[in-house]
């Protein structure tokens, strides 16, 4: 019923297409386990590549046919768990060597974990799981199926496949990539397209569907409302798959996040959330938000040198939104208003660069951690490393001097640290050892550090 519903609607390019080209490619391919939070176009993904690579797609939806939880009664042999299928569904075609089984919204069925063992040891089938929320259950899938299954954590779209989808190719992200490499600052009219650009991404954000909206009618018009119903669908999560008192600590953790990013101490109070509200009773509640993939958490360096594991204090944290137009979506109605007509980030400013820079740079496979001394002003908003560095990042909303960076990198105290990079509206520069970079060129960092 899955064949060809996909290319009936545009499908945006994304980064796992070219791993799933990789997976069929091996021949002791596991099963496979995409997960990530819900809307980031998991299911969509595989499916469209369901459709291009084989002969015969088998979806199963465990929430919208929840009938299907009953295919193991036999047991968690493939051969059984195939002719369960068959009796619910003859049409459904099982062809060895040309099927995809997909397992969808797994969160709700975890048990059927236990036949990706059996599934691989069977051999004629290919099997992808995919799910949200399933950082909340999956230490049940991974005891389930360990050793007999890989895994692929998915995001919403990154700048990178915004750019796909309107319509840059490989060669103009080369390109891009090249100026940063050389230090060579954009031209006039490269400056103009891709802030522009990437300011509709910041406003957007990277789920699929409100990106789709806005290339198909080249507005913001219904993005507001696709956004909404997005946090409308993530609180329902959260009362579905929470237990208990949670539920309501989760939900107030969740809405005040917006509230404490506009300060300019951005490091998350839980003392603001509620009257008495303690550490030791929120903590568990944050854990939940990061697992199900809504938030990005930022801790504090016990100090500014490597390793970074474990050189960190767990209980000091800033707390970003995972995409972007999250917390766009939860700004005021003047705000919103503002950003869309105007352009304009207003108040918001800061908060919304910092974290789409720490949303980029989550993406790019870095952990994400900052840095404030207590006996000082000195504070850095990012660090990441390489092999023999520890490179602070600094997010600037207007220009500025960028003090605390020209301290890390001067002061002995801190001999991991021999330069900097600085993220602005501005031009790429070079200056007393701190490199300076437009915000769109954020998910780069990653491939321009590794050269």
């Amino acid at each position: 019923m899955w064949r060809g519903i996909v290319s009936e609607m545009i499908y945006l390019k994304r980064k796992i297409d070219n791993f799933l080209e990789e997976w069929k490619a091996n021949p002791d391919r596991m099963p496979l386990i995409v997960k990530g939070p819900r809307q980031v176009g998991k299911t969509q993904s595989v499916i469209q590549f369901g459709n291009v690579n084989y002969k015969s797609v088998v979806y199963i939806n465990f929430v919208e046919e929840p009938k299907y939880k009953l295919i193991t009664a036999d047991g968690y042999s493939a051969e059984g768990i195939i002719k369960n299928i068959s009796r619910m569904d003859p049409s459904k075609q099982f062809i060895g060597g040309e099927t995809l089984i997909i397992f969808d919204e797994l969160q709700e069925f975890p048990d059927i974990a236990t036949s990706l063992k059996f599934f691989k040891i069977d051999g004629r089938f290919d099997v992808i799981c995919s799910g949200s929320m399933l950082g909340i259950n999956y230490h049940k899938i991974e005891s389930n199926s360990v050793g007999y299954k890989s895994d692929y954590e998915m995001y919403s779209m990154d700048f990178e496949e915004f750019l796909w989808a309107k319509g840059y190719n490989d060669g103009h992200i080369e390109s891009m990539l090249e100026n940063m490499k050389n230090l060579t600052p954009f031209n006039e009219v490269e400056m103009s397209v891709y802030n522009n650009h990437f300011l509709d991404f910041c406003i957007l954000g990277g789920m699929p569907a409100i990106v789709r909206e806005f290339i198909i009618k080249g507005t913001f018009e219904g993005s507001l409302e696709l956004q909404r119903q997005l946090i409308i669908d993530y609180k329902e999560d959260i009362r579905k798959y929470a237990v208990g008192m949670d539920q309501t600590r989760i939900l107030n953790v969740f809405n005040h996040i917006p509230i404490q990013l506009a300060k300019d101490n951005k490091k998350f109070q839980i003392s603001k959330v509620a009257s008495g509200a303690r550490f030791r009773d929120y903590r568990g509640c944050i854990e939940w938000l990061d697992d199900a993939g809504i938030i990005n958490l930022c801790y504090c360096l016990n100090f500014p040198e490597l390793p970074l594991r474990g050189n960190y204090d767990d209980t000091k944290y800033k707390i970003y939104f995972a995409d972007t137009g999250m917390l766009v979506a939860m700004l005021d109605e003047e705000a919103q208003e503002d950003m869309r007509a105007n352009r304009n980030l207003g108040v918001y400013k800061g908060a919304l660069y910092e974290n789409i820079v720490g949303e980029a740079l989550k993406k790019s496979g870095y952990s994400l951690y900052y840095y404030k001394r207590n006996d000082s002003t000195l504070e850095q908003d990012f660090f990441v490393r390489t092999a023999k560095s520890l490179i602070p990042i600094e997010v600037k909303a207007k220009g500025g001097t960028a003090k605390s960076m020209r301290m890390l990198i001067s002061e002995d105290r801190y001999s991991d640290i021999s330069y900097g990079i600085k993220l602005t509206g501005g031009n790429i520069g070079y200056s007393e050892d701190i490199y300076t970079f437009p915000y769109f060129c954020t998910f780069l960092l990653k491939r321009y550090l590794s050269d």
